[in-house]
């Protein structure tokens, strides 16, 4: 046993390996091997002579490195120890270009041999698991290959031709499941059934909708995605923490966010609580689950989603139920919950006092227009020299007589580079304000570590949108204020 070791670490983006090695030290439970007969894996590799070989294993997204080898002149290698490893899948690993995965259960006493690095190369003797799974690969390429002749087909078919195709895809995806199954139902309880079933989604039938949903297709669509939401983790086991040795609970719990839910913080909020509390009985699992979440919430592009990164920050680990989060984690996390927490959407934005640039009192709630945009920009910041010129040529001159003020907050203290900056883009118009000393802490409250930083907000100052493109102030206040 031990409680720490340097690993190298292959970092995953989507399904392109980002080409380097990291280390670092790793402290997991899920990382620590299991006590046992041991594993030995025999690796014969012609394209790689004297060379040496790497095992590394998946947790998540990332690969961690197990084990060590030097293969012979003839491209034989072995990893051996007298531990087993924990189940799931991994990886024979010479460098960037050359690397295959395979799965390893709970016999771990096989060999690899691979003519290159290739999934056609490869054989498997050994581990019925890790041969069945190798089988399963090549049978999933082949319906990727049918699949995407399909989809190229569908896209250029017309009429009764697109809807046979269409059958002919809803036919094959079908067959994959039904492989699914089989296989599950052939080897019980094993790492590859809970491997393939991760996968599994049962689809809805058009005869299984009720009546009373059929009638119009609002009814039937929010049938159909309360089915979709609520069926989507049926056959991926959260209480099996070998699927943390895979990319797969990872990428079920992405599509689930990204794809399956609305993108709506009170859509994704208490259906992300739920899944936080199916993971809780299993630790390993409940802190990936909830730490995913956790780093989901505070990277999402949806506006409104860091209300949920404030809510899984608070609820969960400032409360004391991340046990595995040190004193450093906690800090980041607590630093990033007090610079959003006072200005999500939908809450009253916080007054503030100010000095406009001719020196009178400023304070916000002054301002009594039907909308008010608030942006907090730096002159030296390249993109603030794109963003606000912009924001007064094609949103403020646009909007200015149609309900709208800008209170363009400059966040430094050199008032010469202020107004040379107003000078240079013409920006008199609009509100110019500045708070040198930081009296009113807008850096805090209205988050302003990376500028431009701008809020909608409306005639009572509560916040409506926030982080946004001009694209999309331009539309919403097109619609709210008239065309222009």
């Amino acid at each position: 046993m031990f409680s720490g070791v340097i690993f190298v670490v292959i970092k995953q983006s989507g399904v392109k390996m980002m080409r380097r090695f990291l280390l670092f030290m790793v402290f997991m439970a899920a990382m620590v091997p299991v006590a046992g007969k041991g594993y030995k894996i025999v690796v014969k590799l012609a394209a790689a002579p004297s060379a040496q070989v790497f095992l590394a294993g998946y947790y998540g997204s990332n690969i961690y490195l197990k084990d060590t080898t030097l293969t012979d002149a003839t491209g034989r290698g072995v990893f051996e120890r007298d531990t087993l490893l924990p189940q799931g899948l991994y990886k024979i690993y010479l460098d960037q270009e050359r690397h295959f995965d395979f799965l390893l259960g709970a016999d771990q006493t096989l060999t690899l041999t691979n003519t290159g690095f290739s999934l056609e190369g490869l054989t498997v003797e050994g581990a019925v698991e890790s041969v069945e799974f190798l089988d399963y690969m090549r049978w999933l390429r082949d319906r990727q290959r049918e699949l995407a002749n399909l989809d190229t087909l569908l896209s250029r078919a017309e009429g009764m031709e697109k809807d046979s195709i269409s059958s002919q895809i809803r036919a094959l995806s079908a067959s994959v499941s039904t492989y699914w199954k089989r296989k599950s139902d052939q080897y019980p309880g094993t790492m590859l059934a809970a491997f393939l079933m991760a996968n599994y989604t049962e689809e809805l039938r058009p005869e299984d909708i009720p009546a009373a949903y059929t009638t119009n297709d609002s009814l039937r669509w929010v049938y159909e995605y309360t089915y979709r939401k609520n069926h989507f983790f049926d056959h991926l086991d959260l209480s099996d923490e070998r699927l943390l040795n895979t990319p797969l609970l990872k990428s079920r719990l992405d599509t689930y966010l990204e794809k399956v839910l609305l993108q709506l913080y009170d859509s994704v909020k208490p259906a992300a609580y739920a899944l936080i509390q199916r993971a809780s009985g299993h630790p390993q699992t409940y802190r990936y689950v909830t730490s995913h979440l956790l780093n989901a919430a505070l990277a999402s592009r949806v506006m409104g989603m860091d209300a949920l990164f404030v809510d899984i920050a608070r609820d969960y680990y400032l409360s004391g139920k991340a046990a595995w989060a040190d004193s450093t984690t906690l800090a980041k996390i607590r630093e990033n919950v007090i610079f959003l927490e006072h200005n999500l959407i939908g809450q009253q934005a916080r007054d503030v006092r100010m000095e406009t640039l001719d020196g009178q009192p400023f304070r916000l709630y002054q301002q009594n227009h039907l909308y008010t945009i608030l942006v907090f920009y730096e002159p030296n910041c390249s993109h603030c020299n794109e963003f606000v010129p912009r924001l007064y040529q094609e949103v403020y001159l646009p909007f200015r007589d149609k309900g709208l003020e800008v209170v363009a907050v400059y966040t430094m203290d050199q008032k010469e580079a202020w107004q040379a900056f107003t000078e240079k883009y013409h920006l008199a118009d609009w509100t110019n304000v500045w708070d040198p000393h930081h009296l009113s802490r807008f850096k805090i409250i209205y988050d302003t570590r990376t500028t431009p930083s701008v809020y909608l907000l409306d005639r009572e100052k509560k916040i409506l949108a926030k982080k946004f493109s001009l694209e999309f102030l331009k539309e919403y206040l097109g619609h709210h204020l008239g065309g222009v």
